[in-house]
């Protein structure tokens, strides 16, 4: 949470005008259409494609169905495109389809002899259809389909390219089969109202279906899913199938998934809630006991645990000298006495020089464990990921899931990223938010120590303004956090970060911005947002030090929002 400075690039309005492009509806494909794409799902490599500048590849993951997809990475001036030449008929019409995600991702057509088509989206970190239409000339016989990315921002990720049409004679893939039966059925983590399940890819599948007690509940297209509305304490029977275009699998094995009971000490959260971070150790702010912190504050965040010898293995201990002889009786006491008067106290892992790497899944269940074992011993009511060197999105979702299993519904799950980790759905960050939605408490963004930053329109904001507060967060709350998952963090006093400080006026302006419409700049959020969470401050010791300005000021305004 200390000083960290990141040098940034950011696009000029012209890329916004290129990315202008509008999506043509989707024509409906008459029963003897066919498939002229070739090597469609890129299983027999690069065949029949040509990537520029040699941008694209094969991986086997992610994939969409099959075993293989494409990755074409943007590099310098080149976008990275990759294309083919199809057959096709004269004076016949075509529906051109791909699943793309990741970066940036184009799909078009050239050489149609009437009007070219593109269409396009924004990264994503699931797989996304694009689709579009169009007509071949008097004398076309065959055109170019091509996807590419765009310049400077990461790899994008295609499979199942499809020209569906008159069969323009070039040859076609072969068509789909019925799937075989998910192997693989596990319980990944369970709460007092919900399972988690986790199973191996189905070559050849397009989605699966999740199936409670013989009774569909849901479909999704990876190889995970979390069943919500569940009972406490009761056994549920689960078992899945994959789909595609001809068909679904035979059921899998079944598995049976727990639910825990209720737990957890003391109230919920309010919906509105004010977190600050109390620091362990002393850097010239007031040094404060947990007791010390000032009673606005209902997650007090304590910064923070520090990594082990054991990948992924955190621990926590208190400074007791650095603090003026606080012992590690008096901390427990003082952490029952916060939760007792209605506050959440978490351990926060990370800071600016945190070391602590969750990156395969043998550290995933060491941070899961390790974190749990604080919990017990300090009693803490959960979490806080501050890891600002980047994380993993695939295991700290892994490592997060399994703590949530061990802790139970009432876990408290924080994180502070920085602007450039949520400017995007596919950033890490983000993946990570989205990814553990079900469970997540809430994400305070860090807005301070940054550049200038995109904001959900599109335009660039410099720090230390409303408009930067309520651009930034609208990149969040439209990209699919819940608002009570939606937290502002600002520094408590100018001594509290290296840039970015705003006076506590600001902060409430913003607040009052995004939940009911007034007090903003001159960015106005598409919709207001009143069940946003509230606001979070590095720290408590530099409020404590600046005579509780900010505690004083945006504590009663958090807390008294609609």
């Amino acid at each position: 949470m200390s000083p960290h400075r990141r040098s940034l690039r950011f696009w000029s309005g012209a890329v916004t005008a290129a990315l202008a492009l509008t999506v043509t509806t989707v024509g409906q494909a008459s029963a003897a259409d066919v498939n002229n794409a070739r090597n469609a799902g890129f299983e027999s490599g690069l065949s029949d494609w040509t990537c520029s500048a040699g941008s694209g590849t094969t991986v086997s993951s992610p994939v969409r169905t099959g075993a293989a997809a494409l990755r074409a990475t943007p590099s310098g001036q080149d976008n990275a495109r990759c294309a083919q030449s199809v057959r096709v008929k004269p004076n016949s019409t075509y529906t051109l389809g791909a699943w793309v995600r990741g970066g940036y991702a184009y799909l078009g057509v050239s050489g149609t002899g009437t009007t070219d088509v593109s269409t396009w989206t924004p990264d994503s970190s699931s797989w996304k259809q694009l689709s579009t239409t169009f007509t071949t000339g008097s004398s076309t016989t065959s055109v170019t389909v091509y996807t590419h990315g765009w310049y400077g921002q990461s790899a994008y990720y295609a499979d199942d390219v499809s020209v569906f049409g008159p069969d323009g004679g070039g040859g076609t893939d072969p068509g789909p089969t019925i799937p075989s039966a998910p192997a693989g059925l596990n319980v990944s983590g369970t709460s007092s109202s919900s399972v988690s399940l986790a199973w191996n890819a189905v070559s050849g599948a397009t989605g699966y279906t999740v199936y409670r007690d013989g009774t569909k509940v849901t479909a999704v297209s990876g190889t995970s899913a979390t069943v919500t509305g569940l009972a406490a304490s009761t056994s549920y029977s689960f078992q899945v199938t994959a789909t595609n275009g001809a068909g679904e699998s035979p059921k899998s094995a079944a598995v049976t998934g727990t639910t825990t009971k209720p737990n957890g000490p003391g109230p919920a959260l309010p919906k509105h809630a004010v977190t600050g971070y109390w620091q362990n150790f002393d850097n010239g702010a007031t040094v404060q006991k947990l007791s010390d912190v000032q009673s606005q504050y209902d997650i007090i965040a304590v910064a923070f645990a520090d990594a082990t010898s054991t990948p992924g293995a955190v621990t926590f201990t208190l400074d007791s000298a650095g603090l003026g002889g606080y012992t590690v009786d008096q901390f427990k006491a003082d952490i029952r006495a916060k939760q007792a008067a209605g506050k959440k106290v978490i351990v926060s892992v990370g800071g600016e020089r945190g070391t602590v790497a969750v990156n395969d899944a043998a550290s995933a269940t060491n941070f899961a464990n390790s974190v749990y074992s604080v919990m017990q011993t300090y009693g803490f009511d959960g979490v806080d990921i501050d890891l600002e060197n980047g994380l993993n999105a695939t295991y700290m979702t892994q490592a997060l899931r399994s703590l949530s299993a061990k802790a139970g519904s009432s876990l408290i799950i924080t994180m502070a990223p920085q602007t450039i980790d949520m400017q995007s759905t596919s950033n890490s960050y983000f993946q990570t938010a989205l990814n553990i939605k079900d469970i997540l408490t809430v994400v305070n963004m860090q807005y301070y120590n940054s550049g200038s930053m995109l904001g959900c329109d599109g335009k660039v904001y410099s720090q230390g303004s409303v408009d930067f507060l309520t651009a930034l967060a609208c990149i969040q709350l439209e990209g699919g956090l819940a608002p009570s998952q939606v937290g502002l963090g600002l520094p408590a006093s100018t001594r509290g970060a290296g840039s970015g400080y705003v006076s506590p006026t600001v902060v409430n302006n913003a607040l009052d911005c995004l939940t009911k419409g007034t007090g903003c700049g001159s960015f106005k959020p598409p919709r207001t947002y009143p069940g946003l969470r509230g606001a979070m401050t590095w720290s408590t010791n530099w409020d404590a030090t600046a005579g509780n300005a900010w505690s004083n000021a945006v504590g009663p305004h958090v807390h008294g929002l609609p």
